[in-house]
């Protein structure tokens, strides 16, 4: 194997050392590793054979013509240079940790079975001033270790982008949103690819988790199921990362909405009571959303029961909720939101009255720019209508909706929910003219 002989190009200690040089490294710049590599006595011809790669690739990469880009190719880098695993972003190589091969200007005082049995000696003698200076160096060794791994420059500038990005549409198309969400969550992917310490993994998988669960909500408006899932499922894994079980419930609730506003009630709750696990009897938001999200499952599913205690349960959550979880954002459960739940799933029930006081006070909290969540609310009020007899007032009001719509708002979830509709009135009313005309702007 490549990892196991002898290479004329493996970086020094001294290499190692130098900041410039492992920065260069971790940012994957191949054009610098194998440039710098040259310059301290390597070839491209050596480096090529240690890598696997034509003399001639290895010129082009390190005149800046070129780059390693696949994981094989970063390996074979990795393994032909000796470089360590970690810096790369990659698990140890082989013979990393056995057997080591001796590298070139190795400092003998820098090995770590030296380091070990000089500080052995150090303090065999007692807490000496030889003693204390040798803890010290090893001490201030492993400081000078977490300082260079401190949390990137810009992590809270993408932390901020990521809070922003909860307060929703603002008036914009929701693709133009997703452009500027997806840029932002490209420029998380170079944190995750190198080492960090704990504590800065942790920040940036949150971020991750945040954007990528964002990102699948404006897929999920937008009517791209199979897109939406994916990225929850990539929101999914950076939250379990993230150690915050509250974002991981967030997720899974948020989630919960594709198959609960596509025709799979049942597998929303499903994912629906999965979230109430994580999330714990805590007054959180994501306890709440994922109670709400649960009894709005349950109503459509036919289990009224459920869905009056789910109902309770996040009425009770909403009433303790403190003012940061009461926020109107995404990533929050404010009252607005709550009421917008409330709406559709006593809709479902057939609590008419309760649902459009819920969708009045939804409405009086809307700012006048949300206009996705004042058209579904509009289609409810239209459903409670139709529950209540009158298809005509519910077709005409649902028409309206769709037809003043911007053309960026007429798919997706908000033709969905004007299709189910549409599909709720029995065959013998489809050819009133109310039901045509809700059936050709539909069809529009």
């Amino acid at each position: 194997m490549n990892a196991l002989r002898p290479s004329p190009t493996a970086v020094t200690h001294r290499l190692l050392a130098d900041p410039s040089f492992v920065q260069a490294v971790r940012a994957r710049d191949f054009t610098t590793v194998f440039a710098t590599v040259c310059e301290n006595g390597g070839s491209a011809y050596q480096i090529g054979d240690a890598c696997a790669m034509k003399a001639g690739r290895v010129s082009t990469i390190a005149r800046g013509e070129g780059t390693v880009a696949t994981l094989d190719a970063i390996e074979r880098v990795a393994d032909g240079l000796r470089i360590p695993g970690a810096l790369l972003g990659l698990a140890a190589r082989p013979g990393e940790h056995s057997s080591p091969i001796p590298l070139p200007e190795t400092d003998d005082g820098d090995d770590p079975m030296n380091r070990r049995m000089l500080l052995r000696g150090a303090l065999a003698a007692g807490l000496t001033g030889a003693a204390f200076t040798a803890l010290t160096d090893t001490r201030r060794s492993v400081e000078l270790a977490l300082a260079a791994e401190s949390a990137p420059a810009n992590l809270s500038d993408l932390e901020a982008a990521a809070e922003a990005y909860g307060y929703g549409y603002h008036g914009q198309p929701p693709t133009r949103v997703l452009a500027d969400l997806a840029v932002d969550f490209a420029d998380l992917q170079p944190y995750l690819n190198s080492p960090q310490p704990v504590a800065t993994r942790m920040r940036v998988c949150r971020a991750a988790g945040q954007m990528a669960g964002m990102a699948a909500i404006i897929l999920h408006d937008l009517g791209a199921r199979k897109e939406a899932r994916a990225w929850f499922a990539t929101a999914s894994t950076a939250a379990k990362e993230s150690g915050d079980p509250q974002l991981h419930a967030w997720v899974l609730a948020r989630e919960a909405m594709v198959p609960l506003n596509y025709g799979a009630p049942q597998a929303a709750a499903v994912l629906a009571e999965q979230a109430r696990q994580l999330a714990g009897s805590r007054p959180t938001a994501a306890a709440t959303l994922a109670a709400a999200v649960a009894a709005r499952a349950y109503a459509l599913s036919r289990h009224p029961e459920q869905a009056r205690q789910a109902l309770a349960a996040a009425d009770t959550f909403m009433e303790r909720l403190n003012a940061d979880a009461r926020a109107d954002t995404w990533l929050t459960h404010g009252e607005q939101k709550h009421h917008v739940h409330l709406s559709y799933a006593l809709t479902a029930l057939g609590d008419t009255r309760r649902a459009r006081e819920s969708q009045q006070r939804a409405l009086e909290l809307s700012a006048p720019t949300s206009t996705m969540t004042r058209s579904l609310l509009a289609i409810d009020a239209a459903a409670c209508a139709r529950h209540d007899g009158d298809t005509q007032e519910a077709c005409q009001r649902t028409a309206v909706v769709l037809s003043g719509l911007p053309e960026a708002y007429r798919t997706g979830l908000v033709h969905r929910r004007a299709l189910d509709l549409y599909r709720s009135i029995p065959a013998q009313h489809h050819q009133e003219p109310a039901v045509r005309g809700l059936r050709e702007v539909l069809a529009a």
